[in-house]
Parts: structure tokens; C-alpha cells; sequence
């Protein structure tokens, strides 16, 4: 059930020049260790990486003792996972989902850091109860809770879209073929008059995907691709008639936003990281520049990861 590693070369066909690491069901036989290795190899390799330290489980798995620590003494740790309201979530109470947060917020303010909780959600009737009850038992800012995959059934989209209007960020899961793909629901926001400016986009990259019976035996099981973002991203423009300036930012400007990294990433200007993509007419991806460096020119991948033939 492990998922294949990421390669370097998925990353610049996929045109992703930035990438967040994290742990999903599997915090046993892959650990926080084994991500920061990898997060330290794309870094090396010339990309940008960060990472979440915990899982799904709770107490989160960490390098150093704490999520606390590792956001605030490890540059490249950005906030911590969680899965709620999902049949492999570890079942935190409101309590334990308040105090987790707190403890991930004053690390953000310590290290100059988003100090977020990224939150795995599941199909449970449950949906973003808990989110909605730890911040009317607490002072925790509406910010610090990042619910993810909130397209996953028009229900968890409905309670994602009333959280938007609260002022939360919410995360879209590029879902192909879909009803509820990101572009379709970002629409459902805008015809609603809904803030989408707390809205991004993720792959889900390298992360398994399942099916499951309604016994909850598995029945199918794979993994996904990091160009799903790409193809959504075209999806927007050709299939749904957004202009490329109106799809971007949910991939781009906003999720830099999100994570504390405006005027870095997400952005063509001095003083940024000098990533860029270069399209042809028909969004074919002609070149990939990342830090200032080439990796395709033309179409032809020029640099590929250390152990790529």
C-alpha cells in the first residue's frame, strides 16, 4: 500500500515549481523523517519543497518531540496534518483538536510561519462539526484550520462554502471528471457571492486514492498524479471559460498567500524566486524555471532527479 516516490521530472511536467510534503494514512511505515529527507533531495534537486510534520494519526508523528518543535525549529516545516471526520482518522475530541491547534499557531508566531492545521476530511456525516465547535469553544483564529479535500461530496462542500464566508481558508482537490471538480465549484462560489480569495487548489499528488464497499471493505485502490493540477488548470480555461488570469491564483498567488509566502512565491517580481511557466496558445507547457534555472526548454525536460535515467 506504499505509494511510489516522487520523482523530479513529475514535478516539471506537471509544472509545479513549489511543492508541499505530507503524510497521509500512512504514518507508520512512511515517517516524518522519511518526508523531510525527501522535502531536503527536491530542494537539492533545485525545486522548492516544504512539508507538514504528523499524519493522520494523533498524537502526530514527529522528528523532534511535538508539532510545536518541529514547525518552530525546522525551516521547512510550514504546520501539521490531521485527519478528521473519516472512518482512518484517529477520532480526536474538540478538546484535543483545540489544543493542537493552539499549541501549531504560537509555533507559527515563534518561527514567522502560517502555523496552520491542514485537515484531512473524510465522507463522515460529520463533516467540519468539529472545526465549527473548536472555534466557538475557543479564541483560535478561523485561519489556523485548513480543511482539505472539501469537494469530496456536495455536503462537506456546503458546510467548506458557510466556513469560506466565516473567513477560513478551504482547499479544492483536483477531481477529473467531475461534478465537483475545483473549477465547477469555484464557479458555485462566485454565483453565490462567496469571498474566493481564501480558496486554493492541491493535486493530491503521490497521495493513494480508494474505493471503498459500503462495509468498508477496500475495492480499489491507486495513486495520484502530480499533473492533476496542470490538467485542472486547463480544464478552467478550455472546458469552462475562465480567463488564465482568473484560474491562476487559486494555484498560484493564493496558495502563496495561504502559506506565508507572498512577495516569494506565486508572483512575477523582483525580489521573488524567479519561477515561471511558459505556455504556448494551447496551455501546452513550452518551458519550466524554477530559482532562476531552466529544467525544460521547448518541451524537452533538460535536468531530471538524482536518480532518474
Amino acid at each position: 500500500t506504499r505509494t511510489p516516490e516522487l520523482n523530479l521530472s513529475e514535478l516539471i511536467e506537471g509544472g509545479i515549481t513549489t511543492v508541499v510534503g505530507l503524510l497521509g494514512t500512512d504514518g507508520i511505515t512512511r515517517t516524518v523523517e522519511n518526508l523531510y529527507a525527501k522535502t531536503a533531495a527536491l530542494n537539492e534537486e533545485g525545486v522548492t519543497a516544504y512539508m507538514l510534520t504528523g499524519a493522520y494519526d494523533y498524537p502526530s508523528p514527529t522528528i523532534i518531540g511535538g508539532p510545536e518543535r518541529d514547525i518552530t525549529f525546522i525551516k521547512e516545516i510550514l504546520g501539521v496534518k490531521l485527519a478528521i471526520s473519516d472512518h482512518r482518522a484517529p477520532n480526536v475530541s474538540v478538546r484535543e483538536l483545540i489544543q493542537l491547534a493552539s499549541k501549531t499557531r504560537v509555533a507559527g508566531m515563534l518561527s514567522g510561519k502560517p502555523g496552520i492545521v491542514t485537515l484531512h476530511m473524510g465522507d463522515s456525516d460529520k463533516r467540519l462539526e468539529p472545526v465549527f465547535q473548536a472555534l466557538s469553544e475557543s479564541e483560535i483564529p478561523v485561519t489556523i484550520f485548513r480543511p482539505t479535500h472539501v469537494n469530496r461530496n456536495p455536503g462537506l462542500l456546503s458546510e467548506a462554502f458557510e466556513y469560506l464566508d466565516m473567513g477560513g481558508y478551504i482547499d479544492l482537490t483536483c477531481m477529473p471528471n467531475s461534478d465537483l471538480a475545483p473549477g465547477a465549484c469555484v464557479k458555485k462560489a462566485i454565483e453565490r457571492g462567496l469571498p474566493t480569495e481564501h480558496i486554493t487548489i492541491s493535486s493530491d499528488g503521490h497521495g493513494s486514492w480508494s474505493n471503498y464497499a459500503e462495509d468498508g471493505s477496500l475495492l480499489e485502490i491507486g495513486v495520484s498524479g502530480v499533473d492533476a493540477l496542470y490538467k485542472e488548470l486547463k480544464y478552467m480555461v478550455q472546458a469552462l471559460g475562465m480567463n488564465l488570469e482568473e484560474a491562476l491564483p487559486y494555484m498560484t498567488c493564493q496558495v502563496a498567500e495561504s502559506l506565508d509566502l507572498q512577495g516569494i512565491k506565486g508572483i512575477v517580481a523582483e525580489g521573488a524566486d524567479a519561477d515561471m511557466l511558459l505556455f504556448d496558445q494551447n496551455l501546452t507547457l513550452d518551458t519550466y524555471v524554477a530559482r532562476g534555472e531552466i529544467f525544460m526548454k521547448h518541451g524537452e525536460v533538460l535536468r531530471k532527479g538524482t536518480y532518474e535515467k
